[in-house]
């Protein structure tokens, strides 16, 4: 029973509260517009650029955008779950802060060890896509990186590092280790250009839209619109990550709920428009590609879009690098100032007040990923960690309306439990759907946090020996 209580330990809402105001570690300097760009670089990239178009010619036809619409209700319920926890517990850390307070500790480490490897390797496949966007850009200028500087090894005769994914990684990495207004802003800046370049798409093809190709809209059938959603559920996420910079928020209990629903809301509009647009002035079978929005204006005689929408697809893909590579480095320092990791981790640069330690580690396991691993070999592991945080985070807001019903939440999810319930149900179903490889990996990487947790988090945990009561 000892071991058993220690594993369900918890902190109260109201001591993590508490304890969120009397800190001062970082630096509160990201406001309503700073947080949703953290959202929205999260959200948008690939999405946009590649899923729209792949889909639309694989999977679902024209009737894509009612594949976005299905994942985007999918997708909005676990936000509107999230949304309640970022006002209430506005704590770096996220699902596993999140986790902890309603679960208990082992409960919350596991969410939180989860995390840091899927952060880490979701920064390292949009690194290595990122990388992808350059080198093709660079040949089209008649620049030629060494064959050894080209991709990881394996991956082509010759190669032996992906030189353009490890130096974004770690010049990001070293952006994100200084003052975090000026990641920030940097972060804002790309953000707008890539939302540019999503409205540059609509208003320059709008007019080259012909109706007649939206028919037929279903050609795979119901079928295969479903399976579009699944496929596209993983470019309408994203908007965790800010949560994970709740401390570095100015008014978090306000703004964090806003820019969750802001952020998916601004993405699900652009998600819709282009798709629309883009099965509109091309037939949806030429867009099987690695650059079907690109290709598209090509093909419709707008070679001057297509290169401006292949500049911002690059500045869409460094905000994604951004966003994950900020939110497992929130993780990690969340996890290691609770005691669960050696402190040692949680120490704040005393000038730039950031927690440099963890976003420099980081960033180097997201470099040498990125650099030295080919992509399909990442790629493997990477959504159902993201998976099981939303089901941890909808089913923690159905027990805490069960268990504290009188907190005082400034967003509250609306139709409890029918949204949360709605959001687990969609991502069971597609961890349901992923290959046998990712399992086997992933409970390799959750033993490895187990035996971390048993042989040191259990007995270093700041509530080791002063458990509070389970309410």
């Amino acid at each position: 029973m000892g071991l058993l209580n220690d594993m369900i330990r918890r902190k109260s809402v109201e001591t993590m509260q508490t304890e969120v105001r009397s800190r001062g570690e970082l630096r509160r300097v990201l406001g309503l517009w700073q947080l949703t760009a953290i959202g929205l670089g999260g959200i948008i990239g690939v999405g946009i650029f590649v899923l729209t178009g792949t889909v639309a010619a694989t999977q679902a036809g024209p009737a894509v955008v009612l594949s976005f619409l299905i994942a985007g209700i999918a997708s909005a319920a676990a936000a509107l779950c999230y949304a309640e926890f970022a006002g209430l517990i506005p704590v770096s850390g996220s699902a596993y802060t999140y986790g902890y307070a309603v679960l208990g500790e082992f409960a919350g480490w596991m969410i939180g060890w989860d995390l840091l490897l899927e952060f880490a390797l979701i920064a390292a496949v949009v690194a290595v896509g990122w990388s992808g966007y350059v080198q093709a850009l660079l040949d089209a200028g008649g620049v030629h990186l060494p064959l050894w500087a080209q991709g990881a090894y394996g991956t082509a005769p010759g190669r032996f590092i992906n030189l353009p994914a490890v130096l974004i990684s770690v010049l990001i990495t070293a952006l994100l280790a200084m003052r975090m207004e000026w990641g920030a802003r940097f972060n804002m800046l790309i953000v707008a250009i890539k939302i540019g370049a999503a409205v540059l798409i609509v208003a320059a093809g709008v007019a080259f839209v012909d109706p007649a190709r939206w028919h037929p809209f279903m050609p795979f059938g119901m079928h295969g619109v479903v399976t579009g959603a699944a496929v596209v559920f993983f470019a309408v996420f994203g908007y965790e990550m800010m949560t994970t910079a709740a401390e570095e928020a100015i008014n978090p209990q306000r703004d964090l709920p806003r820019a969750v629903i802001l952020s998916l809301s601004i993405a699900m509009i652009l998600y819709f428009a282009i798709c629309l647009v883009l099965t509109g002035i091309v037939p949806y079978t030429t867009l099987d590609n690695d650059a079907p929005v690109a290709h598209a204006f090509t093909a419709i005689g707008q070679p001057k879009v297509m290169i401006a929408i292949s500049l911002a697809s690059i500045c869409g893909i460094t905000s994604v690098i951004f966003a994950n590579l900020l939110a497992g480095a929130r993780i990690w320092f969340a996890l290691s100032r609770d005691g669960l990791l050696p402190g040692w981790f949680a120490k704040v640069h005393p000038t730039w007040r950031t927690p440099h330690r963890t976003t420099v580690l980081i960033g180097l396991v997201t470099a040498v990923a990125a650099g030295f691993f080919p992509l399909d070999e990442l790629a493997k592991l990477v959504n159902i960690g993201v998976l099981g945080a939303f089901i941890v985070i909808c089913s923690s807001v159905m027990v805490l309306r069960w268990k504290r019903p009188e907190l005082q939440r400034p967003f509250r999810t609306p139709l409890v439990p029918l949204v949360p319930l709605i959001g687990i149900g969609f991502s069971a179903w597609l961890i349901w759907g992923l290959p046998t490889i990712t399992y086997e990996r992933f409970l390799i990487w959750l033993g490895i946090g187990c035996v971390v947790y048993f042989a040191y988090g259990i007995r270093h945990s700041k509530l080791a020996g002063r458990p509070e009561p389970v309410t």
